[in-house]
């Protein structure tokens, strides 16, 4: 990877080119203007309103892949999945399959840590309507690349909902793109495995879509697959 500094940790300087990105005009007004109007749960809080790096295992053998971080949740906290409802839901899951240290994640210094598992998305900062262009979708994916590059022990590839999926899609050049389904598998070559889930999202959760046994469902097939 050219450029970077061999001395330091590969991921760690991956996370820092995030954390200073302002590619796309429209998601860094956006993450801002969210951050100066803060909600009022929140009002005594200072928002993170950067893009937001993965988190997780180096030697992970999972990989979560989300849409972008919430408004109010990771572009908040500065950690994917980390301060809303969708990150309970993750977390929680990972928790009882075994890759949390526990099943909640409310800021960036909680002492959560991750075993076996790494969580990122395809789009770094948090989007109006929670609905990135496939323009900033496309800029943003250098990163996820750099990330799954880096993660060279991932075995399983969870993608959180259409989105996700259509974006691993992309980068790991499947033709034709696999259609979503929740636990639908694509063998990828050298024994690693593509697995799609509904997002834990509150449409998604709040109307049953997706419920705690299709989610824990999800992971124990990442642990039967290797992960």
């Amino acid at each position: 990877m050219a450029g970077l500094d061999p001395t330091r940790d590969p991921l760690a300087e991956v996370e820092a080119e995030i954390e200073g990105c302002r590619l796309c005009p429209r998601l860094v007004a956006w993450r801002e203007q969210v951050a100066a109007d803060r909600r009022r749960a929140f009002a005594d809080q200072a928002y993170w309103a950067r893009p937001v790096p993965g988190f997780g295992d180096p030697a992970a053998r999972l990989v979560v892949v989300g849409l972008a971080p919430a408004a109010h949740g990771g572009n908040r906290t500065g950690r994917m999945f980390t301060g809303d409802r969708s990150g309970d839901w993750l977390y929680g899951a990972l928790h009882r399959a075994g890759y949390a240290s526990q099943p909640t994640s409310v800021a960036r210094d909680d002492g959560l840590l991750l075993t076996d598992a790494f969580v990122t998305a395809a789009v770094r900062c948090a989007p109006p309507d929670n609905r990135p262009t496939t323009a900033e979708r496309d800029t943003c994916l250098r990163y996820l690349a750099r990330e799954l590059e880096l993660l060279g022990s991932a075995r399983v590839y969870v993608a959180l909902g259409a989105f996700a999926l259509q974006a691993l899609s992309a980068l790991l050049g499947l033709r034709p793109r696999p259609r979503f389904a929740h636990l639908a598998e694509v063998d990828l070559p050298g024994g690693r495995t593509l697995l799609a889930s509904y997002h834990p999202s509150q449409r998604n959760t709040f109307t049953g879509m997706l419920t705690v046994e299709m989610f824990d469902a999800v992971f124990a097939r990442a642990r039967a697959l290797g992960a």
